[in-house]
């Protein structure tokens, strides 16, 4: 998925008329409590069909916003191999398939109502500032941004189907996406107690060891 991004405001005019909104509305928010943002989580097809996107709430107590790539229009490259993660930074996650890759990076709900965070692009291997929120059923807005006044917004739409190649099992297994590190569930904690537990049977006495006393009446 690719974000071309262009210009939205012109000159000094255009960065002061983009400033004053956007202060008021943080002091608008300032004032009074931040509504929860509208529910974000499912499949969603991206605006240019290119792939679709699986939706999650992550992070501790489920607080933030996952998104995973769960199937690809075109999931091979030019060898008929499929593809893989070869411009990331990240030289260890360069040979991972970019089937089931996570690009929504644990967005943050705002005071705006929306989320906002980081979004992966794996066509250049860079991440860029994003937002996401939904103003209407079965659709998300998907701003992505390289500065304040330099964006371009996506819509995305809610699909219910299945297509051959889509991934459908659990997030980190079978069949599903793969978080990125940083976003694995917490393993349990181990208890760390070996005290056997309540009406444990007891060793057996060695051969030849006498037998105990009985207890006196």
């Amino acid at each position: 998925m690719t974000f071309r991004l262009i210009a939205t405001g012109a000159g000094r005019a255009g960065l002061r008329r983009a400033v004053l909104p956007a202060a008021l509305l943080a002091g608008l928010a300032g004032a009074g409590h931040a509504a929860a943002p509208a529910d974000a989580t499912g499949t969603f097809l991206t605006e240019d069909g290119r792939a679709r996107i699986r939706m999650e709430r992550c992070g501790p107590a489920e607080k933030n916003l996952c998104g995973y790539v769960v199937w690809l229009k075109v999931p091979l490259n030019d060898k008929g191999q499929p593809r893989v993660d070869f411009k990331n930074p990240d030289t260890k996650k360069q040979a991972r398939p970019s089937l089931g890759h996570q690009l929504i990076l644990g967005l943050k709900p705002n005071a705006d109502a929306r989320y906002e965070g980081k979004i992966y692009n794996s066509e250049d291997g860079k991440s860029y500032d994003v937002t996401i929120w939904s103003e209407a059923p079965g659709e998300l807005t998907v701003r992505g941004c390289l500065i304040a006044f330099l964006c371009k917004s996506q819509t995305w739409n809610k699909v219910s189907d299945v297509l051959p190649g889509q991934l459908t099992g659990p997030t980190n297994g079978p069949g599903g996406p793969r978080s990125d590190a940083e976003w694995l569930p917490a393993k349990p904690a181990a208890t760390g107690s070996t005290a056997a537990p309540t009406g444990a049977a007891k060793p057996a006495a060695k051969p030849g060891a006498a037998a105990p006393k009985p207890a006196a009446e």
